[in-house]
């Protein structure tokens, strides 16, 4: 019984370890540029715009977790009611950016249900 036993517990892990979906590629989107442009005051991320609308729709139904590995940490996040969060990104240069060239910058703004999963993803200004 004791040989089962550890036969079990590697099995256990291996289905485990199995179970998670892949992270989708998001084209057009350079994902190391993305992260270190912070409150995008680079301007780094505002050249990606054409490629994050088109690919926005991949970021539906992933996990805060799965975003944040995928996205990086996001520039402002809020929590609403009802354990709703809401996760930005600045795609153009933020006010915390002292740039003093938008006002209303464009962000990309993800919304979380209170299961963790990604429910809707737009990009406002």
């Amino acid at each position: 019984m004791f040989r089962y036993g550890w036969f079990s517990l590697w099995f256990l892990a291996f289905i485990l370890s199995s179970c998670g979906k892949d992270l989708p590629e998001l084209e057009g989107i350079d994902l190391i540029i993305w992260k270190d442009d912070k409150n995008a005051c680079n301007g780094k991320r505002a050249g990606m715009l054409q490629s994050l609308e088109t690919e926005k729709v991949k970021l539906i139904a992933l996990s805060e977790m799965d975003i944040v590995t995928l996205l990086g940490k996001p520039d402002q996040n809020e929590l609403y009611k009802r354990n709703q969060k809401f996760y930005t990104y600045f795609v153009q240069p933020a006010e915390a950016c002292n740039s003093g060239k938008v006002n209303h910058p464009l962000r990309l703004i993800i919304r979380f249900n209170a299961m963790g999963l990604a429910k809707e993803v737009s990009l406002e200004s």
